[in-house]
């Protein structure tokens, strides 16, 4: 059973943190004018700062506008898609990246038929090795043959090195940042390791910023070629 009142853009399609999420992956659209966006990396500076919501509403909002879309958790340490979608983590990344699964028979379906879900798998003692793997690599490439939109659910960026390892692979990154969870200069730090390390940072994503009557609201601010745009929304 999935969670409760986290998939919003799947559950509540017509509310208005939901039109936030499309307006996201409308400019994330746009980012890809020059070059194509098939790979797509959400990250965080520190833990709770709700990138793995994030990572499953906007590959919902991908799926909605008609593309096929495949999430991938790559937060070996801390796995979160698996239970947002009521799945099984038996079996996963980790098994396709030692050679033991074929990438097929491990995509587990969504309520969507456009959307699937590749989970961690068991939890490797070597999360960082794994990933910054020569197979992960290939991995990264294979996958883009099974959809149009890969988006990876990555570990926070200072906890661990698994994301600045992954990021530099993908088309374009997104920056969750959760107000009153990271500290700003935590946030720029993040930011300029990405960049240092050759990462494509598509924008940012600002939330949990501070609540009105009964609802809570949150901005997003989207970092483009030289303009800075922000939007509203709400969520409650």
């Amino acid at each position: 059973m999935m969670a409760n009142g986290k998939l919003v853009v799947l559950e509540k399609p017509k509310s208005p943190i939901a039109e936030m999420y499309r307006i996201l992956r409308t400019n994330v659209q746009f980012a890809a004018v020059d070059k194509e966006i098939k790979t797509i990396l959400l990250t965080s500076s520190g833990p709770g700062e709700g990138k793995s919501v994030t990572t499953a509403n906007l590959a919902v909002a991908f799926a909605q506008s008609g593309k096929s879309v495949i999430i991938v958790d790559t937060d070996m340490r801390k796995p979160t898609q698996y239970k947002l979608w009521g799945l099984e983590n038996m079996v996963g990344l980790t098994n396709l990246l030692i050679g033991d699964e074929e990438v097929e028979k491990i995509l587990q379906p969504t309520p969507m038929d456009n959307l699937r879900v590749l989970t961690t798998g068991p939890i490797p003692p070597n999360p960082a090795e794994m990933l910054g793997s020569q197979r992960m690599s290939s991995m990264i490439k294979k996958l883009t043959g099974y959809a149009d939109i890969i988006i990876f659910d990555s570990p926070p960026v200072i906890a661990v090195t698994d994301a600045a390892l992954l990021a530099p692979q993908v088309d374009g990154v997104i920056l969750v940042v959760g107000s009153g969870i990271a500290r700003i200069e935590g946030a720029q730090r993040v930011k300029e390791m990405l960049l240092n390390g050759k990462a494509r940072i598509l924008g940012t994503v600002l939330n949990m910023v501070e609540q009105e009557s009964q609802d809570y609201y949150y901005y997003y601010y989207y970092y483009g070629e030289g303009n800075d745009k922000k939007k509203k929304g709400s969520k409650g």
